[in-house]
């Protein structure tokens, strides 16, 4: 692509986050989370924040080779901490309602190495420092948005038989084709893409499925019950004082989450789960009641097995996700190496906490929720479980049985 043409559509990538990821208001401060590499296109960011009225943009910087540094050499003790001016600073800005905007991007793995007890122990320090604030991001009470854009370790994971600076250049070309940032006016093209989601949200809530079904020859094999009183979700979300914003970007599914001890089965990884700093190969879940009694991995099961006991919720599922086999970003046929991209390229799963898609859950208390079958957990974490063969059947409250994907897409 010309080089002249990548500058415009980063400058567009910018302002499609902030006017529509993030939908910011005038007089509302914004939070940026953004890897050092990338600072350039965190200050396309806040210049549109600041031209869309934004009272003050707040940046906090990532780096890869410091956060290895740390889990390396770092007293053993600070593992088990989460500093107070980081507690702070999301608890002020979420109470608020500022908007919070997280660029993601990492070498899948950069913590290759590290000894998985301390990325454990960091995960249930900051899931208890942070509960506050992940509770009011679950609930929407904040304009959140994830996108990403490339940095030199992703792009030569994703392209390694080309060049740093060829990698990075083919990378922005596939983001900004996923994210639909292509043509002349992407916030328009956007507002059409979460209005077709919402086409397929409305037929899967008019059914109200009790339970789905799946199947396919990579191994998956389960049956999941659906929560009563659940909905479907996609798109655009709706915030708390009624704002509408789109958490992620891009984003091809529709979903809901699961009855916590209604699942029962097998499930089979089929992608690499990219999951703190390591590639999680050839995942696969026995499920009993809900909960995972079987993990095992062909590549970093140690990993995966830290990853669903950091809590007891974390043994549970929190979300089912509709992505159909012919989404762009299947099309392209890349593997991402990160889960914001490989995850809208196939159906999946999330371990861990689920969005409370329940009606009428603002007014419940979390004894309540727990009642109707919401998982609780300080983590959610999406595999992908989708393939060109994968059938979905929904089963109504009435026994009948609907189909909902053949050959790996909607049947509708």
């Amino acid at each position: 692509m010309d080089r002249n043409r990548l500058e415009s559509l980063k400058k567009e990538y910018a302002k499609l986050l902030v006017r529509s990821g993030i939908n910011l208001k005038k007089g509302q401060r914004l939070a940026i989370t953004c890897p050092v590499e990338c600072a350039d296109f965190a200050r396309l960011c806040a210049t549109e924040a600041y031209e869309a009225g934004c009272a003050e943009v707040l940046l906090r910087w990532r780096d890869d080779g410091l956060t290895r540094m740390k889990y390396l050499c770092a007293a053993d003790e600070v593992f088990d901490r989460v500093n107070p001016w980081e507690k702070d600073f999301c608890d002020i800005l979420s109470e608020e309602g500022a908007g919070w905007l997280s660029i993601y991007a990492e070498d899948p793995e950069s913590l290759k190495g590290v000894d998985p007890d301390r990325i454990r122990r960091a995960q249930i320090a900051s899931g208890r420092e942070l509960k506050a604030f992940r509770e009011r991001e679950m609930k929407s009470e904040f304009p959140w948005c994830v996108c990403s854009v490339p940095t030199a370790a992703w792009a030569k994971a994703v392209f390694p038989e080309m060049d740093e600076q060829e990698a990075q250049e083919k990378l922005w070309e596939e983001i900004l084709s996923a994210c639909r940032v292509d043509g002349d006016d992407a916030v328009e093209a956007w507002k059409a893409h979460s209005d077709e989601l919402q086409r397929h949200v409305e037929i899967l809530n008019r059914y109200d499925f009790a339970k789905l079904i799946y199947k396919n020859s990579a191994g998956t094999d389960i049956t999941v019950e659906l929560p009563e009183g659940h909905y479907w979700a996609g798109g655009e979300e709706k915030g708390a004082d009624g704002t509408m914003f789109s958490a992620n970007i891009p984003t091809e599914e529709v979903f809901t989450l699961p009855k916590r001890d209604g699942i029962n089965g097998r499930l089979v990884a089929t992608k690499p789960l990219s999951h703190n700093g390591h590639l999680i190969e050839g995942i696969v879940f026995e499920v009993r009641d809900g909960k995972i009694t079987e993990a095992h991995a062909d590549k970093f099961e140690e990993v995966l097995k830290d990853a669903i006991s950091v809590d007891e919720g974390a043994s549970y599922f929190g979300e089912v996700a509709l992505v159909p086999y012919d989404s762009p970003i299947s099309r392209s046929g890349i593997l991402f190496l990160n889960t914001l991209f490989d995850e809208n390229a196939s159906c999946h799963f999330a371990f861990g906490e689920a969005y409370p898609l329940i009606k009428g859950a603002d007014n419940m208390t979390e004894e309540e929720l727990k009642a109707r079958g919401v998982n609780f957990s300080m983590t959610h974490v999406d595999f992908m479980i989708g393939s060109p063969d994968l059938e979905i059947t929904g089963v109504t409250h009435d026994g009948e049985e609907v189909p909902v994907f053949r050959d790996g897409n909607f049947a509708f």
